[in-house]
């Protein structure tokens, strides 16, 4: 046992500053709520913002922070993000201390695929101990944010923490569909609901409540016992529901205020301390709209802090006689004569003469022919759109489509043909 009875920290927490970190980015997501766009691939290879996969962004901000030893743990549907990240995530060369590795089920421990999150971690245990770091973080791979995950380790070293939980600030009233943590005035987690009627708001702000992110900093020597003794008992083997309320009762585990974080480039526009999961079509296709505009809340186009994907290699967007408003079209697309509005393009797509695209979220490779209208549509890869279809305007011509969502979105599962005729060549369609 390590119980600080929520002591201050002691006077060598400068000799942890210069520990390894290592990154275990866990990668294995169903995405079941995302489904058809997760039909064939986990939720963290999902395409987002016409040019990137959600996986990106945790990859982004671990690479951005300095902290270059990471191992990504896959599971479901595994094939589209091993791909992805063979083509933009190289890493490695003569430095043993920066890697990129994909880590597939090795069925190990109980001969099982992973049971929860704590279990996926237990399986490679080997791994941790193979690196011998001080430190090690343990981060989801499927929200859109920017973090400099420099920062939460330094509160994590000057606070003497044995386990770092990074929490954002939520509204009383839309934390009950949350996992909340409870803390004191030190920041200690002395408490843990999922989805709680009655969510314990923060000290600082009585209209606030601490909701968990999800990622951790782990003490290795606390990850390693509580991963252990948590295989040796039944239960869902998960960090939120297991392990983390387990060592608050004998461990310091502190709450991190995601938005004391600071990361270069952000604008004044933009939403501070912007995190989306985007388990849901509605809040998928949401979070690609919030980087519309010439003042996104979340804006890509940052310099000092860039999400990384794979090169394109195709040329830049050509656009003929075409009216775009608050849209981003990807390279290589071909768009004539057409008018699109707050819509995402992306890479290879034909869209032909007439056509009207609004609020949609157009994937890799898809055909568009003349004369279409397309409203709050997500078009999943190499969809084929017949010339004069319409989607989004009448549910009655709808109804044999997948129709998802609260908001009545409508998603097209990857690789089909729509409409009463088939388009060869939109641009030229006789």
């Amino acid at each position: 046992m390590n119980d600080h009875d929520g002591s201050k920290p002691r006077n060598h927490q400068r000799e942890r500053v210069s520990q390894r970190v290592l990154a275990m980015i866990m990668a294995g997501g169903k995405g079941e709520r995302l489904m058809p766009l997760t039909e064939q691939r986990s939720k963290p290879a999902v395409p987002f913002a016409g040019t990137y996969r959600i996986t990106d962004f945790v990859l982004s901000n671990f690479l951005n922070s300095g902290v270059l030893a990471m191992y990504v743990l896959v599971q479901y549907r595994s094939q589209s993000l091993i791909e992805h990240l063979r083509r933009a995530w190289r890493s490695g060369g003569p430095h043993r201390q920066s890697f990129i590795t994909v880590v597939p089920p090795q069925m190990k421990g109980r001969g099982k695929w992973y049971e929860g999150t704590a279990d996926a971690i237990y399986q490679n245990i080997n791994l941790i101990r193979d690196f011998a770091p001080g430190l090690v973080a343990v981060f989801g791979a499927d929200h859109i944010y920017r973090m400099d995950i420099r920062q939460m380790i330094q509160f994590h070293l000057d606070n003497q923490a044995d386990v770092t939980v990074a929490a954002l600030p939520v509204p009383l009233q839309a934390a009950k569909g949350f996992g909340i943590v409870e803390v004191d005035q030190e920041q200690r987690i002395i408490g843990f609901e999922e989805k709680p009627k009655s969510p314990k708001p923060m000290p600082t702000n009585p209209e606030m409540a601490y909701s968990s992110m999800g990622n951790y900093i782990f003490n290795v020597d606390t990850l390693i016992q509580a991963l252990e003794q948590d295989a040796s008992e039944s239960g869902t083997h998960d960090f939120g529901k297991d392990i983390i309320p387990s060592l608050t009762k004998t461990h310091r585990v502190l709450a991190y205020d995601f938005m004391k974080n600071v990361v270069p480039g952000i604008h004044p526009y933009e939403e501070w301390g912007y995190w989306r999961d985007v388990g849901t079509i509605d809040a998928y296709w949401q979070a690609n709209m919030d980087v519309l505009g010439e003042t996104p809340i979340f804006d890509l186009r940052n310099v000092n802090w860039p999400i990384q994907t794979d090169a394109s290699l195709e040329p830049v967007a050509s656009l003929v006689r075409t009216r775009v408003d608050d849209a981003m079209v990807g390279q290589g697309s071909l768009v004539v004569d057409a008018k699109i509005t707050r819509s995402l393009i992306g890479r290879n797509v034909r869209i032909g003469e007439g056509t009207v695209i609004q609020e949609c979220v157009i994937l890799d490779g898809t055909i568009i022919g003349p004369k279409c209208r397309l409203r709050r549509v997500i078009a999943d890869r190499f969809n084929v759109i017949s010339a004069g279809t319409e989607l989004g305007f009448h549910k009655s011509k709808d109804s044999p489509i997948s129709t998802v969502g609260k908001s009545g979105l409508i998603v097209l599962p990857r690789g089909q043909s729509y409409g009463g005729r088939a388009v060869i060549d939109p641009i030229n369609p006789t």
